[in-house]
């Protein structure tokens, strides 16, 4: 049994790589739940008037933490499953918005407090954390082209071109020295092609050489 989540950049590939491994693994899946939240459209369509004044990043950040805390809870219960996205890497997406003033410092304080006590709970689960975080890489360039490919319209205003390099430039970096919950495995998705059946292949040996590492009996 294992728990794996999977992070990185919109359009990086992460609901292809979560539904490979999920079913490798033969583990729950559970995808970000994105379809219909009405205040993500507002997030990246809004003025930064109409930002202000609503308060949209911080209303989005508080959505997406709760839906993130509600699928931790079932997988650390499970204690086999894939997530695509995690309450772990929560507080990134928090920072950044906080950097770039879309998110006040008073917000982020309320926001930490939220997180610490989320965290806290969890501590009760009888899994304590993910056997595996797999971070997915790619240029910014391909991000930006992947992100156009796949055609959601309120992710095509240029105007959210600063947000995503943003996110893009200190993601890894927080991965790799600032995620502390379980190994990391980066998977450079510029150099193998999820979409190319070796390169799935290769991912899935990758994931299942980590966790045999880290935990005999996980697989």
């Amino acid at each position: 049994m294992a728990l794996v989540t999977i992070g990185g950049m919109i359009g990086v590939g992460k609901t292809t790589a979560a539904s490979l491994i999920s079913q490798h693994l033969g583990a729950p899946l559970h995808l970000e739940n994105v379809d219909g939240n009405k205040i993500l459209e507002k997030f990246y369509t809004a003025t930064p008037e109409e930002e202000q004044a609503k308060r949209y990043p911080f209303l989005l950040q508080l959505s997406f933490l709760n839906s993130r805390y509600a699928d931790i809870k079932r997988a650390l219960v499970e204690r086999h499953a894939v997530l695509d996205r995690s309450i772990y890497e929560d507080w990134y997406f928090a920072r950044v918005n906080t950097d770039m003033d879309r998110i006040s410092e008073l917000e982020f304080s309320i926001y930490e407090d939220l997180l610490a006590n989320m965290m806290e709970e969890l501590s009760f689960f009888p899994k304590k954390a993910p056997d595996l975080f797999v971070f997915l890489h790619a240029e910014f360039d391909t991000i930006v082209r992947r992100i156009s490919t796949r055609g959601r319209d309120f992710e095509q205003d240029d105007s959210q071109l600063a947000y995503f390099h943003r996110l893009w430039e200190g993601y890894r970096n927080w991965a790799e020295t600032k995620y502390n919950q379980s190994p990391v495995l980066v998977f450079d998705t510029e150099r193998y092609d999820l979409a190319d059946p070796e390169h799935q292949q290769y991912l899935l040996e990758l994931v299942d050489r980590e966790l045999a590492a880290q935990n005999p009996d996980a697989l």
